[in-house]
């Protein structure tokens, strides 16, 4: 700004977006043929047994199958669909400070994630997510699955104080929007191979990186402020100062998960 009080162009600019669509999921753009053997072989093994266990699913949801009964296919879809043995890389009801986990994934002898099986018809909530989280903060592990067999909910916890934990994804087996080869990529990403060659993390941070919190700061940043500053004045000749904005921003534009 000049002492005249107007704002000198400085060369063409480019308009700040006034609306950010959602940011689309990490996806696999490589073609089948390009895709290294095991991860081929892998998605194959588990195309199957999320075929086979579709119609389980579904009726164990309708007739309200207990949690022994959910466990099974949970266990046969660990076992058969992503790879994980029983000699070795599950740990069953594994003790944590007096406690158990219903499942411990380890990978190479290293525990690298835990999972907590709830009943078909169990709404996955906030109270099940803190409940695996304790364990996992205790062990020092960085991931963490919820699951009612149907819906599998992936968190990624960051050590800290407090502890940030992230939904790296969530994928419904039955739901029919969805086409396998989707149901199949994404449930991958949980696999004993994919984990081992630690895809996961590229996904968490790629999502951590484009969540609605990150995406809100940016648009908050000073940076960005006087760059929109400067755009609304460039389109309407009004002069409308970066706290105002800041504060049309928080209350008008951001969603309030955009503002934890």
């Amino acid at each position: 700004m000049d002492a005249s009080g107007e704002i000198p162009d400085g060369g063409p600019e480019q308009a700040i977006p006034v609306e950010i669509g959602a940011t689309e999921e990490l996806k696999a753009i490589r073609p089948r043929s390009a895709r290294p053997q095991w991860e081929s072989n892998g998605k194959d093994r588990l195309r199957k047994i999320v075929r086979r266990v579709a119609k389980p699913l579904t009726e164990a949801i309708t007739r309200d199958a207990n949690e022994a009964d959910t466990r099974m296919l949970i266990t046969d879809i660990l076992r058969e669909g992503l790879g994980y043995s029983d000699y070795g890389d599950l740990s069953a009801e594994h003790p944590v400070r007096g406690e158990f986990a219903d499942y411990g994934l380890r990978i190479d002898q290293q525990l690298v994630a835990f999972v907590e099986m709830k009943r078909a018809t169990t709404k996955l909530g906030l109270r099940h997510l803190r409940q695996v989280e304790l364990y996992a903060m205790h062990e020092g592990v960085e991931w963490v699955v919820l699951t009612n067999g149907a819906d599998w909910q992936v968190y990624h916890l960051t050590a800290g104080m407090p502890i940030v934990v992230d939904l790296a994804f969530n994928i419904n087996l039955v739901d029919e929007k969805l086409s396998p080869a989707q149901k199949v990529d994404k449930l991958f990403y949980l696999s004993k191979e994919s984990m081992k060659r630690r895809q996961i993390d590229e996904l968490w941070r790629m999502q951590a990186a484009t969540s609605p919190r990150q995406l809100g700061a940016s648009l908050l940043s000073k940076p960005v402020l006087v760059a929109l500053h400067r755009e609304v004045w460039r389109r309407t000749r009004e002069r409308v100062e970066e706290k105002e904005l800041a504060k049309l921003l928080r209350d008008t534009v951001l969603r309030p998960d955009a503002l934890s």
